[in-house]
């Protein structure tokens, strides 16, 4: 009988690597998973092996990854709107380039075949102009901190794969929601839930998103797609909504109709900016585009869920938006 594939996932506690988790799980046909957590953890299935590597969350501390297939690395500093930090860059080049790259070497010398890795579509930038779309043949170009360390995380892995013949996949996500979604998402959640009046019904920008569901099923597709391989993917929905349709839907979805007011959208932007918020109101107010073409044309890849469907999943009952 032949042994179950092993694959290791980094940040395996975190909100994409969980869901990913329980869908290995779920379906055994996938492979034995194995966790690498900073400590342990009681969220996970029993099932699952846990790999501790220490409050600091150490990837060059010795690992246990000789006879894993595959490697979905997850775990990362994430972007924040307000970064406390003296020296953002440094903190993200730590974790998200040093740590990356810790574990990549450490998966080419184990043997490793594959190594997936979670990047994100700020590699790309941060806005693009109404139907134009990013691609992943783009130039990259990130405008912040956390954008800046996940390029030259990007490029780290490429230079490894090609010393080493450790097959790298490379997957670049919008905004990810689901159950359990935390940050910009669920404030506007809580805000249609207690039937706020919000000023963008006139914005009609259109923004790429992703269900959790969705990018997990890309992420599956990764590991084991032949050409897959030294190849990078970016994820989306398909289906671009401007803020003002997402809030609408949002609003279905929970069944509670969201209350919009078309204020202009150069209104909002000049208030936003008396105020010190300009980057949240670019999010809100502007285009950020992404096209799956090479995920469908390459890897035969279609989104699972419709927005619809996914947005209809954080409100199960039992989930935690």
């Amino acid at each position: 009988m032949k042994a179950a594939k092993k694959l290791v996932v980094s940040g395996a506690t975190g909100f994409v690597g969980s869901a990913l988790i329980s869908r290995i799980v779920r379906e055994p046909h996938l492979g034995e998973a194995l966790a690498l957590v900073r400590s342990r953890s009681d969220t996970l299935p029993a099932s699952i092996e846990q790999i501790c590597l220490g409050s600091t969350g150490d990837f060059s501390r010795p690992l246990p990854l000789a006879e894993v297939d595959t490697v979905i690395h997850a775990a990362a500093r994430v972007h924040v709107m307000n970064d406390s930090s003296d020296d953002p860059l440094t903190e993200f080049r730590r974790v998200n380039v040093e740590g990356t790259l810790a574990l990549a070497r450490q998966a080419a010398e184990a043997g490793v075949r594959r190594f997936v890795f979670l990047s994100s579509i700020k590699v790309n930038g941060e806005s693009t102009e109404p139907g134009r779309a990013f691609t992943a043949n783009d130039s990259p170009s990130p405008q912040d901190p956390y954008g800046i360390s996940k390029m030259e995380a990007e490029r780290a892995l490429h230079e490894l794969a090609a010393e080493t013949g450790l097959e790298m996949v490379i997957i670049r996500p919008p905004l990810v929601y689901g159950p359990g979604v935390k940050g910009n998402f669920a404030t506007m959640v809580a805000l249609v839930r207690k039937g706020v009046p919000l000023p963008f019904g006139a914005i009609h920008n259109k923004r790429s998103l992703i269900a959790l569901d969705n990018l997990v099923d890309l992420i599956i597709t990764c590991i084991d797609h032949p050409a897959a391989a030294n190849q990078t993917f970016l994820a989306g929905d398909g289906k671009d909504l401007s803020t003002a349709e997402l809030l609408r839907r949002v609003g279905e979805a929970m069944g509670k109709p969201a209350r919009l007011i078309p204020v202009p959208a150069g209104m909002l932007m000049f208030g936003a900016s008396l105020l010190g918020k300009k980057a949240v109101a670019q999010r809100l107010l502007g285009s950020l585009q992404v096209d799956i073409s090479k995920a469908r044309n390459v890897l035969g890849w279609e989104p699972i869920l419709s927005v619809g469907e996914g947005l209809r999943r954080c409100f199960v009952p039992g989930n935690r938006l």
